[in-house]
């Protein structure tokens, strides 16, 4: 049998068993197509699409360097424009494999292409008349470039590389396609490897007249089949949004269920069965006086999993799910009931988390960091009067430790207020508490870091002049301030932020921090995290040198000395810090509460150090044990001048 005849005669089998499996009463409503896009390596590539509202014929078709899905299928949507694939790296490759998925009972069509999920036309409520029973029409000619292997749920239509794959569809009135799915004659399945094998049931629209007069209206969503009256969204329209209103006067909600469009993009959290849609039309409707209040009933939702209301945004990509927080605010009245209260008009739903992360013991841990905060403060300043009045020593080491008692000082402060300023303040307080704490405590890192290179300077260069004051200054206080600086330009960094504890997860702790989103992670593990680790493994190796160094000294056979000196050094160089990274295992509750006494009582540490030299100074009578009363590395170990 000849090629090109046993791939038309395979199109006709498809298309005789597509109209034995639906039967005479019932319409074979979506489209499952794939195939695979065997195009040019190494130029632009693009996807071309033009469609507007009609029942006549879709073109799926592919070349050299554009894939395009072309038809007047659609009940409302209408979408035309050339969308650029390069983000996707599909030049790479002279094959790409794609689907394509049509729903009409929600006007909803989505192309997989490069394993990315692009929504061509969103889910609506559908009036009027609905174009479905798609069936395959005949292929065009076979070409270098095109697509091969195109199959209809599964079933191939041809093997060989076409230039266009045609359907033409059939017209229906989409209340009787809606009555026919709601009395279960039939399912909506999309491919389960896709977007998984869940029911499409249609959305469901209410339209609301603005009149004068408005004073608020409430819109309840249909009860689900089989399930209880109590259980239905429900929307209230407040009178601000007639007076927002300056086109239109006409509201509409619409009501969606089930639709696993919405889930895609989401690995961590897991959206409501329940998305509403508000809209004016051509209108965008942002920063409502008064919010509108939407009721989502649920299934009962763990205590240990947190939730929040969430928007679609589409100013990032319009083409792809993205769920935000911004303009609503979650109120939890129980396990069963979520209300959101947002500020504009999109789709709305609920996030739920799938894997419970919050903090444990995370009232205690607040309790000590606050306590731990406060005596810092005091102490740093303390320390501070206390190294002013020891300058006319004129020791190299004075103006380092006054610079690491200014930026832990400022750092427990700053974290001391995180809280109120964030519970008070709000988001706009927020970003720039924010940026400062972020500032003081990279300030703070590098005044560490300064003090393990001044020991080293102390320990190995002991003849060679100590750079001067100023240097350290700009080194500990002007270098921090340019990623923040930056961080700050690029925006979207600082912010408000929750820590959610493990006893009550609606009750979430707010701070003054970087955000919970993947730029603000980024920009904490290239700074934060990057430059503690330098700082940790430099100090960890510097407390071994200085103590190979001065191991064999007299005074350090003293079981007292050897621990005072090598406590002091830890508070200097700030290894404490280092517990960060071992907050993992069966012991990781013991090194949080370690980690968090250690760091948040590190400047009355440092002030007890001093006050300690202080002491042994006195009692050694100013022996070479007492020679010092800052702990300078070189007079206390070396017993060298150490004079400017």
């Amino acid at each position: 049998m000849e090629p090109r005849l046993r791939d038309n005669l395979g199109g006709v089998l498809v298309f005789v068993v597509l109209l034995l499996s639906t039967g005479s009463s019932e319409n074979d409503k979506d489209v499952d197509f794939c195939g695979t896009w065997r195009h040019e390596m190494g130029v632009a590539l693009s996807l071309n699409v033009s469609l507007s509202p009609g029942c006549t014929v879709m073109s799926i078709s592919a070349g050299q360097s554009s894939l395009s899905v072309v038809g007047r299928i659609t009940a409302q949507c209408s979408r035309s424009e050339v969308i650029p694939l390069e983000r996707l790296g599909l030049d790479s490759e002279e094959e790409t494999p794609f689907c394509l998925y049509w729903e009409p009972l929600l006007d909803q069509l989505k192309l997989q292409v490069g394993g990315e999920n692009l929504t061509l036309c969103w889910p609506a409520s559908l009036k009027g008349s609905c174009c479905t029973d798609l069936s395959h029409d005949a292929n065009t000619p076979e070409a270098r470039y095109g697509i091969v292997n195109g199959a209809v749920k599964s079933d191939l239509i041809a093997g060989r590389i076409m230039t266009a794959y045609n359907f033409n569809g059939g017209s229906i009135d989409c209340k009787a396609l809606c009555d026919q799915e709601n009395q279960g004659s039939s399912q909506v399945n999309i491919n389960s490897s896709a977007v998984g094998n869940m029911e499409h049931p249609c959305a469901r629209s209410f339209e609301v007249d603005m009149k004068e007069d408005f004073r608020g209206y409430n819109v309840t969503a249909p009860a689900a089949k089989g399930a209880p009256a109590e259980s239905r969204t429900t929307v209230h329209l407040p009178p601000a949004l007639k007076r927002a209103a300056k086109k239109s006067s006409k509201v509409v909600c619409t009501f969606f269920r089930n639709n696993s469009l919405f889930q895609e993009g989401h690995k961590e959290v897991r959206v409501l069965d329940d998305v509403v849609e508000i809209t004016v039309e051509n209108e965008v409707i942002a920063d409502l006086s008064e919010p509108i209040r939407i009721g989502f009933h649920h299934e009962v939702i763990p205590k240990l999993h947190s939730r929040k209301c969430v928007s679609w945004d589409n100013r990032k990509d319009p083409l792809q799910v993205n769920w935000l927080d911004d303009g609503c605010e979650t109120r939890q009245k129980g396990g069963k009931h979520t209300e959101c209260l947002c500020n504009h008009l999109t789709y709305f739903t609920v996030l739920v988390q799938m894997e419970p992360r919050p903090v444990r013991h995370l009232l205690a841990l607040s309790v000590i960091t606050s306590l731990g905060c406060a005596v810092s403060v005091i102490s740093c300043v303390a320390l501070i009067v206390y190294l002013c009045r020891k300058r006319r020593c004129k020791e190299q080491s004075i103006p380092i430790h006054l610079g690491l008692a200014a930026a832990l000082g400022l750092l427990n402060l700053l974290f001391f207020f995180t809280g109120v300023l964030a519970n008070v303040g709000g988001e706009g307080v927020c970003v720039w508490v924010g940026a400062g704490l972020h500032y003081a405590l990279l300030s703070s890192f590098t005044w560490m870091g300064v003090e393990v290179f001044h020991t080293f300077w102390l320990v190995y260069m002991v003849f060679s002049p100590s750079p001067k004051p100023y240097v350290w200054n700009l080194v500990g206080f002007a270098l921090p301030a340019l990623p923040v600086i930056i961080l700050a330009a690029v925006g979207d960094i600082y912010g408000l932020r929750e820590v959610v504890p493990s006893d009550d997860v609606s009750d979430p702790y707010l701070m003054c921090w970087m955000k919970n989103t993947h730029k603000a992670l980024l920009a904490h593990y290239f700074t934060n995290m990057t430059v503690l680790a330098v700082l940790v493994s430099s100090g960890v190796v510097m407390l071994f040198l200085v103590y190979r160094q001065i191991r064999t000294r007299d005074e350090w056979r003293q079981n007292r000395v050897a621990f005072l000196s090598i406590w002091g050094l830890s508070c200097l160089f700030g290894t404490s810090w280092g517990l960060t990274f071992l907050d993992f295992g069966p012991l990781s509750d013991v090194v949080l509460f370690l980690s968090c006494i250690l760091n948040s009582f590190q400047g009355f540490f440092l002030m007890l150090r001093f006050y300690m030299l202080d002491w042994m100074r006195k009692q050694a009578g100013g022996s070479a044990l007492g020679s010092t009363s800052t702990g300078s590395t070189r007079q206390h170990m070396l017993q060298a001048q150490e004079k400017s």
